[in-house]
């Protein structure tokens, strides 16, 4: 197990977790998850109306406790990931500016322009 940030582990290519973790978080800003998350609070709230049996009713609470854990660690992972993001490019840009204050064209901007991706959108 490594306690390191989610970005830095495996070095520059992306991980089977990082992979997973995009497309559940792709999965849970659908329209879907949304409507699954209704249909859950909607049969949570029903069990307990209906007063079934207490076997049904704790079904009902570990369903609606796994989503929201498996949210919340989702949430976080992302969460660490645009912070990473988020600092190479204040790096990027810091580095890039250095450079132009001091007059120097180098490897800073190459660096500015792969951080930003300014070659996927031309």
């Amino acid at each position: 197990m490594s306690l390191q940030h989610p970005v830095d582990r495996g070095g520059s290519e992306r991980g089977r977790f990082a992979e997973l973790a995009e497309r559940a978080s792709n999965l849970t800003s659908s329209p879907l998850f949304f409507t699954f998350c209704l249909v859950l609070v909607a049969f949570f709230i029903a069990v307990h109306l209906a007063h079934l049996s207490l076997a049904v009713q704790l079904l009902a609470g570990d369903l609606m406790t796994a989503v929201t854990l498996l949210l919340l660690a989702l949430l976080k992972n992302s969460e660490l990931r645009a912070e990473h993001a988020i600092q190479r490019k204040l790096d990027a840009l810091a580095a890039a500016l250095l450079e132009s204050v001091e007059d120097q064209s180098g490897q800073a901007a190459k660096d500015l322009k792969k951080v930003i991706r300014m070659e996927e959108e031309t």
